[in-house]
């Protein structure tokens, strides 16, 4: 057992008490070796989180990097820093799981969805509220193939921070 250990602390640079004790090619596959780590807790953590989601999702990314980025540069023990970041996605799955099921409990993690425009009338409170600029929704707008208000049926905020657009249907 302590030939193994030896081989991950010669590759790896466990056993380094400061960054500046890591050689570059522990640096790297320490990189290699996190990578690889979070794909598996990607699997883990389920799809949606690492997509376009709400800011709930986004800061779990923010806070991977961070912890994860540690155990590279080996300013954090790399094992703790890596059982670190799984406990966060486990976290992030369960209360994911526990909001798929409540809708109070989803407004609080996930917040809800904002009505900007309603039958080709911009609601300009709702836009102010969502800090949105004239200029914004206008190009909201046009990425989702809408030329002005006057063509859409209703536009969302989405909980995302996309805007989701349905169109006036033409007699």
């Amino acid at each position: 057992m302590d030939a193994i250990a030896n081989v991950f602390d010669f590759f790896l640079g466990l056993s380094a008490t400061r960054a500046e004790q890591l050689t570059t090619a522990q640096v790297c596959l320490r990189a290699a070796v996190v990578y690889l780590v979070l794909i598996a807790y990607v699997r883990v953590g389920k799809k949606r989180f690492l997509g376009e989601a709400t800011a709930f999702d986004a800061i779990l990314v923010i806070v991977i990097g961070s912890v994860a980025s540690r155990a590279i540069s080996g300013t954090a023990p790399f094992v703790s820093s890596l059982a670190g970041t799984f406990v966060l996605i486990m976290m992030h799955w369960l209360i994911s799981r526990v909001t798929s099921s409540s809708i109070f409990l989803s407004f609080l993690t996930k917040g809800r969805d904002t009505v900007l425009i309603r039958d080709g009338t911009i609601d300009k409170a709702a836009l102010r509220g969502a800090h949105m600029s004239d200029d914004d929704l206008n190009e909201d707008l046009r990425q989702n193939g809408v030329a002005s208000a006057a063509e859409v049926k209703e536009a969302r905020l989405e909980r995302s921070g996309k805007l989701s657009v349905i169109k006036l249907r033409k007699s």
